[in-house]
């Protein structure tokens, strides 16, 4: 279950399971989760997973599954067995992918006795824009993209989804019932990097974003715990 003082997640961009074991030990009590991604899991597989669990923080595993619906049934019974607390999937993986996964999730914690992961739909990522959507395909603008697979994910079963700021709030107005966790959020003045669609974390939480998540702002300073008390700071200034 996530308990912390905020609703702050926390993405590691390593493959270096000791780093990453230090950052968990010092950021502990200060989020409400870990991000592991690919980079990470990659290196380190399950048992760097299961050692960051192990240390008490809540692991967000960030490996947006999407293959056949047997297929991502199956790494869904292992993730939920190595005690994660939020899993992401691609919407766009479908119906049928979509609900095998949710279906293996309650299975595996009934089984195990052990909490089920929050499902979370990843919709568009935030690396992309409008021009890099139609490039890759799709029928419909960036919004009404988000918008169809936030309904799909809903329709599925699954607890939340991933969405850029841009989108939160036509989203919370037609699926009030989804968590949305939020990245490409920086501080005033942060490099955007590969993020095209970013927004403050004060604005984002304004809109109704539910977590949010911050990788590089973080990591990358000096001092990590600073940084999130100045995110403690402005999230109290705003409300």
């Amino acid at each position: 279950m996530i308990q912390a003082r905020n609703n702050l997640i926390c993405a590691i961009d390593t493959g270096d399971l000791q780093e990453a074991l230090a950052l968990a030990k010092l950021l502990k009590g200060h989020i409400s989760a870990l991000k592991l991604g690919l980079e990470f899991f990659t290196s380190c597989g399950s048992i760097g997973v299961r050692q960051i669990v192990d240390l008490g923080v809540p692991v967000f595993l960030d490996l947006k599954f999407h293959d056949i619906p047997n297929t991502v049934a199956g790494a869904v019974t292992e993730a939920v067995k190595l005690g994660v607390s939020m899993l992401t999937l691609h919407s766009s993986g479908g119906k049928d992918m979509l609900k095998r996964a949710v279906e293996a999730a309650n299975i595996t914690s009934e089984k195990y006795n052990i909490d089920k992961p929050l499902l979370l739909g990843v919709t568009v990522l935030t690396s992309l824009d409008a021009s890099d959507i139609k490039e890759v395909g799709y029928e419909y603008d960036v919004k009404n993209t988000v918008l169809n697979l936030a309904g799909l994910a809903q329709e599925s079963g699954l607890d939340g989804i991933v969405c850029s700021s841009y989108e939160i709030s036509e989203v919370k107005k037609l699926y009030s019932n989804l968590q949305l966790i939020v990245p490409g959020i920086r501080f005033s003045g942060d490099v955007i990097s590969d993020q095209k669609r970013v927004m403050s974390p004060s604005e984002a939480v304004s809109k109704g974003a539910n977590y949010i998540v911050m990788g590089r702002p973080i990591t990358n300073h000096k001092d990590p715990v600073e940084r999130i008390k100045k995110y403690n700071l402005e999230l109290s200034n705003s409300s």
